[in-house]
C-alpha cells in the first residue's frame, strides 16, 4: 500500500519535472527569448536620410524675355555653351522697324538744334552790330534791343530742341534694348540638357523654357531629414552619399539645415509622401564625383570628428 502511495507521488514529480524541461526548452528556442538576449547593435551613423544630387542654383530655364516668335535655335542637347553665346532667337522684325524709327526721330531732333544754332548765330551778330550802330549814332537802340530779344528767344528754342534730342536718344536706347530682348543667351557657362524650342512656335515670358542649362557650378545633395533628427544635425558635420545600389560612397560636409519644414518629395510611398514632413538639408561633395544631377542617393551623417569613408 505504502509502496503503491510512493509509487504514485514519484510519477507525478518525475511527469512535472519533464514538463519543466520541455517548458524551458521551448521558450529557449523561442524568437523572443533570442530578441531579448542579443543586444541590438549601436548605429555608427548620427541620421540616415534620402537625397537627391542637384547643381548649386538649380537648372537654368532659359525663357522668351519677350513676346514673339522663334525665329531660329543656335545649340543642340548636349552641347556646352560659354556666358553669352547664343542659345536662340525671336523673329526680330517689328523690335527692328522700331529702331528704325526711333532713329529718324533721334535724326529729326538733332537737325533742328542745327538749324537752330544758325539761326542763333545770325541773330547773335545781327544784334553787335545794331548795338555797335546806334553807339555810334546811326541806328537807334530800339532796334537792337529786338534783335537781342529775338536772340534769346532763339536760344531757349534751342534749349528745347536739344531737350528733344536727349529724349529721342532715350528712345532709340529702349528701341535698342527692345531688339536685344529677342535674343536669348546663356547667362552662364554650362551645358545645354534640353532643347524645347523650335523655328516657328510662339513663345512668352510666362511660358515654357525654351532652354534648359546645366550650369558649371558645384554639384550639391539636398537630404530630407526625418523630424527625429532635426536636433541631431549641424552645418559642418561629416557625411558619406552613397548611391542606393550601394557601390559608391563619397565625403561630403553639411552646409545648411533648413528652419523650416517641408513636403517630403523623395518618399516612394505617395500617401506617406502626401503627410511626411522633413527638414532639406543641404550637402557639399568634397571632391569631383560620377554622380548626375537628379541622382537619388543615401546620406549617412557621422558624429563629430569621425572621418566619412570615400569608396568611389
Amino acid at each position: 500500500m505504502v509502496r503503491r502511495r510512493f509509487g504514485a507521488r514519484w510519477s507525478r514529480v518525475l511527469a512535472a519535472g519533464t514538463a519543466l524541461l520541455i517548458l524551458g526548452a521551448l521558450q529557449g528556442c523561442s524568437p523572443h527569448a533570442e530578441e531579448r538576449t542579443a543586444a541590438p547593435a549601436a548605429s555608427p551613423y548620427v541620421a540616415v536620410a534620402r537625397g537627391r544630387v542637384d547643381v548649386e542654383g538649380g537648372l537654368l530655364n532659359l525663357a522668351a524675355p519677350v513676346t514673339g516668335i522663334v525665329a531660329s535655335v543656335k545649340v543642340k542637347e548636349g552641347e556646352h555653351v560659354n556666358k553669352g553665346a547664343l542659345v536662340a532667337t525671336l523673329d526680330p522684325r517689328g523690335a527692328t522697324l522700331a529702331l528704325d524709327a526711333a532713329k529718324a526721330v533721334l535724326e529729326q531732333a538733332r537737325a533742328r538744334v542745327k538749324l537752330d544754332d544758325v539761326r542763333l548765330q545770325a541773330a547773335r551778330a545781327q544784334g553787335k552790330r545794331l548795338s555797335a550802330a546806334a553807339a555810334a549814332g546811326v541806328a537807334d537802340g530800339q532796334s537792337a534791343d529786338q534783335a537781342h530779344a529775338g536772340s534769346a528767344a532763339l536760344a531757349a528754342q534751342r534749349a528745347i530742341d536739344e531737350a528733344a534730342v536727349n529724349e529721342a536718344q532715350q528712345g532709340v536706347a529702349r528701341a535698342r534694348f527692345a531688339l536685344a530682348q529677342h535674343r536669348v543667351v546663356a547667362p552662364l557657362n554650362g551645358d545645354v540638357v534640353r532643347v524645347a524650342a523650335q523655328p516657328g512656335m510662339a513663345a512668352t515670358p510666362e511660358g515654357a523654357s525654351l532652354v534648359t542649362l546645366l550650369p558649371d557650378a558645384p554639384r550639391i545633395v539636398r537630404a530630407e531629414l526625418n523630424e527625429s533628427y532635426a536636433d541631431a544635425v549641424r552645418p559642418g558635420m561629416t557625411a558619406e552619399v552613397q548611391t542606393e545600389d550601394g557601390r559608391g560612397s563619397w565625403p561630403a560636409r553639411v552646409e545648411r539645415v533648413a528652419a523650416v519644414y517641408g513636403p517630403s518629395t523623395l518618399l516612394d510611398d505617395p500617401a506617406r509622401r502626401a503627410n511626411a514632413r522633413s527638414l532639406e538639408c543641404v550637402l557639399t561633395l568634397d571632391a569631383p564625383t560620377p554622380l548626375r544631377v537628379g541622382q537619388r542617393v543615401m546620406v549617412r551623417i557621422l558624429p563629430e570628428g569621425v572621418a566619412p569613408k570615400a569608396g568611389g
